[in-house]
């Protein structure tokens, strides 16, 4: 048998930004510092471990990157909810989703209004241009903290009672499922930079790192919907199943 004397081995020094980022991680893991709870701030933590700012901050920023928290601009710094898992092969109404994770769903519908449809648009939908279509856009939320911008057009002809639901009640894609019985679905996912609206619709900092998802529908013949659904990618992650 061969041993091998460990003695005099080097070990490499743990950079502080890590020891700052591991205290954090453990009182979120041991649940000290439960979801929506603040952090200390920048200040505070210079304090508490005797580092720099730019430690304290390199240490914030890599934990809202690996998703630990979030940050609210001019408010500070938070701890994630657990991340929102959307499956990526199946359909699923986001109240759902959100329900199973027992928590609360609310939204707020910032558009529900019938307009022209643009060439994209009329492409996507399998329309003539300039036909006459629906479009929705709604924030929705985890318990009180925005998850996902639901940006919607949907074929006229197809769902015509559309502008008439009560969307604060009932998602889009409850109704939808319900006039239109899905029989085809779609799916693009991007990594995307939100952009300074969506991003304050968000409440996260411009150009984070976000989850673009488009998605098409159809009811037999006909594209039902096609939707832009956007997720701060530090909120939430899909999954997928095979089998064979």
């Amino acid at each position: 048998m061969v041993t091998v004397d460990l003695s005099d081995t080097f070990v490499k020094p743990v950079p502080l930004y890590a020891k700052v980022k591991q205290a954090i991680i453990e009182k979120i893991y041991t649940g000290e510092w439960k979801p929506h709870d603040r952090v200390p701030s920048e200040s505070e933590l210079v304090k508490q471990f005797n580092c720099s700012r730019m430690t304290a901050n390199r240490a914030l920023r890599e934990l809202m990157a690996e998703g630990f928290l979030f940050r609210l601009q001019g408010v500070g710094s938070f701890v994630s909810e657990p991340k929102g898992q959307s499956a990526l092969f199946e359909i699923h109404s986001i109240a759902d989703e959100i329900a199973a994770r027992s928590n609360q769903h609310s939204c707020k519908v910032l558009k529900l209004a019938e307009v022209n449809a643009n060439i994209t648009q009329a492409a996507e939908l399998g329309i003539v241009a300039g036909t006459a279509i629906y479009h929705s856009i709604i924030v929705h939320y985890e318990n009180d903290v925005p998850v996902q911008i639901e940006n919607r057009y949907v074929n006229a002809q197809a769902v015509p009672a559309y502008l008439r639901q009560d969307f604060n009640q009932q998602t889009t894609h409850d109704y939808l499922s319900m006039v239109a019985p899905l029989t085809e679905g779609e799916h693009i996912v991007e990594a995307v930079a939100g952009d300074v609206r969506s991003c304050r619709l968000l409440q996260i900092e411009a150009d984070t790192p976000c989850l673009l998802i488009s998605r098409r529908t159809w009811s037999k013949e006909h594209i039902v919907s096609s939707a832009k659904l956007l997720f701060p990618g530090h909120r939430y992650k899909l999954k997928g199943h095979f089998s064979s």
